[in-house]
């Protein structure tokens, strides 16, 4: 099975490999068990993104808020927000991703600067979450649905046909209300923002010997206001949010290196083997070696 690991710039933006250049257009099916621990890393993009859940359940961390998406639910993150996917207690899933550029609107500037712009600079609309047994939500999934056929399908322009689709998905959610327009009231601009330096430290730094006085210089805040701004946002201390990472970043090496699992947790930044064992077994109920073992089955 394919491993997906996603690529992040030094601001922890995502590099999005669309499928064809000058389009930025990405629509992609997959399960969440091909992702290091199940889990992306928390990133974002200046696309927007949909997520279709086709199968199981997935949890979602938007700016800090938690999101259970179930069985043929819908989720629209906003460009530009902080967020990743998970595992919903260690469970698989198969979904639908779609990463769609607000650029891919821009055939009429009038258009982009009266439908789309303040959409996507409103602060205050960082994600929109449509429940399957719901008339909305059937709908909505019915379009990405569409998106998804013309994909697989992947007759000669599908990609015009794919935009033409986003045309449609977007003017519902603006006709309906879904999407307000209105100024973003900002409140959280500068948190959000410091929250990005200090995820993108830890990116950089992880296998080093961190600490939390170090984490919170990296945002130029004190430790207590640096803790404040993690739970806030990613629900985990500093300290986990460190370590939760260094135990993705060694699945992928577990997986994908024939490096031993004692060079593997030093090059992630754990001093002791016991005690990069222990984390691993708790946060996904094997030891390092069986998880290697079982992924070269």
């Amino acid at each position: 099975m394919e491993t997906i690991a996603i690529e992040l710039m030094q601001d922890f933006s995502e590099i999005v490999h669309y499928e064809h250049t000058g389009i930025p257009l990405y629509i992609r099916t997959a399960d969440l068990a091909v992702y290091p621990g199940m889990s992306a890393p928390c990133h974002w993009h200046d696309d927007i993104e949909w997520i279709y859940m086709m199968s199981g359940k997935m949890c979602y961390y938007i700016n800090g808020k938690r999101i259970l998406l179930n069985e043929k639910d819908s989720l629209m993150v906003n460009a530009r927000q902080m967020h990743y996917g998970y595992s919903d207690k260690q469970q698989n899933c198969h979904f639908l991703c779609i990463l769609f550029h607000p650029s891919l609107f821009g055939g009429s500037k009038t258009l982009l600067q009266k439908y789309v712009t303040p959409v996507i600079e409103n602060a205050d609309c960082e994600y929109l979450h449509f429940h399957a047994e719901q008339a909305k939500g059937q709908e909505i999934a019915e379009y990405l649905e569409q998106i998804r056929r013309l994909k697989e399908e992947a007759a000669y322009a599908y990609e015009m046909q794919a935009v033409a689709v986003m045309f449609q998905l977007w003017s519902s959610l603006l006709q309906y209300g879904e999407l307000v327009i209105r100024e973003s009231s900002g409140n959280n601009d500068s948190d959000l923002e410091i929250q990005k330096n200090m995820v993108s430290f830890i990116y950089q730094h992880y296998a080093e010997q961190l600490s939390l006085n170090e984490i919170a210089a990296s945002g130029n805040v004190s430790r207590s206001k640096c803790c404040h701004i993690f739970k806030h946002y990613l629900q985990q201390s500093p300290v986990d949010f460190l370590n939760t990472f260094r135990l993705k970043t060694s699945c992928s090496l577990l997986r994908n290196t024939e490096k031993s699992i004692t060079e593997i947790a030093f090059s992630c930044g754990f001093n002791h083997l016991s005690y990069f064992s222990k984390l691993f077994i708790r946060n996904f109920g094997c030891t390092p070696r069986e998880y290697r073992n079982s992924k070269t089955v």
